[in-house]
């Protein structure tokens, strides 16, 4: 089976651009505030919370074999502002560490999913967002554009 793989040169790039980006961050840059409550720390736990939601996903497809559930438009607002509160209090270092690890765990799991697996999801109409670099993407153009 023939099976588009783009989506691990994609995750890899943001994957790398996210670790440079934690790396250079002070403390001070991890605790500013972005739009609606956010700060740049929270923002990373929120890549990380829908990173680890993939990881969470392909355990439960593999062992029961039932397609998973697609993430559905109408309900994203309401998770990640019901999330807020709980990235907020996490301390802000370890926050942006756990983005990046959970970040290496997906990206390793997807880039060694068999082709089927990869083709089923196609089939199922793509309930998991394989292309984690472009969730990375938007919130790391956003981070880098509040940090001037």
């Amino acid at each position: 089976m023939n099976v588009d793989r783009g989506f691990v040169s994609d995750n890899t790039r943001e994957r790398t651009r996210l670790a440079a980006l934690v790396a250079r961050l002070s403390d001070a840059d991890l605790a500013r505030p972005l739009p609606a409550g956010w700060t740049v720390a929270s923002v990373l736990g929120h890549l990380a919370f829908w990173d680890q939601r993939i990881l969470v996903l392909l355990d439960a497809w593999g062992r029961t074999g039932a397609t998973p559930p697609a993430a559905r438009a109408e309900d994203v607002d309401w998770i990640n502002d019901a999330g807020k509160p709980f990235l907020l209090a996490l301390p802000p270092r370890q926050l942006a560490d756990l983005t990046l690890a959970i970040a290496e765990a997906v990206d390793r799991k997807l880039e060694s999913l068999p082709d089927k697996l990869v083709g089923d999801n196609v089939a199922a109409g793509r309930p998991l967002n394989f292309d984690r670099g472009e969730h990375r993407r938007e919130h790391l153009d956003q981070i880098e554009a509040a940090l001037g």
